[in-house]
């Protein structure tokens, strides 16, 4: 008899909850009924601005749903995907941005949705860096930050006028430093564990990828010692020619690469 009680009671609370969740929605209709367009967008920004999103979210789509072909129902859409990427709703964020981009192709503020689908990927990527003293980067996958360098790159070139291209080539060059990282976290570990082919492969890759980045010298050291190892000797001196002319005062010209030569934490002073 107590559990049926139990589950009844249980039952009467979620009803309760349910009601009082649709209560609100049904407020925010009721109050914005009579309201214009603008004084209903206005209220909007002003819930983004206090950082209260989720109403913020809500009376955008009362918006747009009342006012499907007024401008600021565009730019609803816009401030829409800016509060789910605020709050931290990645995915609402990027299939927000999607839907505008199928919507309004040609949308002068293109550049600006352009923008915010590679902060909304490039999030992830900020948090890691964040993180890296508890992080491994072998086990980080490289795709989002991938997916924020291509978008980056695509404002790039299709804006390179914009007041937001200027901050998104800041940012693809950290994406660069991030994921030529990665390749290193990955070639270092095969090269602890003896996996010569594996490690100077990865070694390679950054070599020839991220010639920009800060990880090329101790890549050309890896490879030289992967070459050794494998019975290539050709190959390592080669390779140790190239170290030398490129980093003429690398310590590696003294020694060959070792695990804790140049730990990770060099490259993020």
């Amino acid at each position: 008899m107590k559990k049926i009680l139990l589950v009844v009671s249980l039952s009467v609370a979620l009803a309760a909850c349910a009601n009082t969740q649709k209560g609100t929605v049904d407020k925010d209709a009721q109050i914005t009924q009579d309201w214009s367009v603008e004084q209903l967008y206005a209220e909007a920004q002003d819930e983004l601005n206090s950082h209260n999103y989720t109403r913020a979210v809500k009376l955008y789509e009362i918006l747009e749903s009342r006012f499907p072909s007024s401008r600021h129902s565009q730019h609803s859409l816009l401030d829409t995907a800016y509060a789910y990427y605020k709050d931290g709703e990645r995915e609402k964020a990027l299939a927000t941005i999607a839907r505008f981009q199928r919507q309004y192709p040609q949308h002068p503020n293109m550049d600006y949705a352009l923008y915010l689908q590679g902060l909304t990927a490039f999030n992830e990527d900020q948090s890691f860096l964040n993180k890296l003293a508890s992080q491994d980067w072998a086990d980080r996958d490289p795709k989002a930050n991938l997916e924020a360098y291509r978008v980056f790159a695509q404002l790039v070139a299709q804006y390179p006028n914009s007041k937001y291209t200027p901050d998104a080539i800041v940012r693809m060059a950290k994406l660069v430093d991030a994921l030529a990282g990665n390749e290193m976290a990955v070639a270092r570990y095969y090269l602890k564990r003896g996996a010569y082919i594996a490690a100077s492969s990865r070694a390679q890759k950054i070599v020839q990828r991220y010639q920009n980045t800060r990880f090329v010298e101790e890549a050309l050291a890896m490879m030289e010692l992967s070459y050794k190892k494998l019975g290539k000797p050709q190959l390592a001196e080669d390779t140790r020619r190239v170290l030398a002319h490129n980093f003429p005062n690398s310590p590696f010209l003294q020694h060959d690469w070792k695990p804790d030569d140049m730990p990770w934490w060099r490259y993020w002073k």
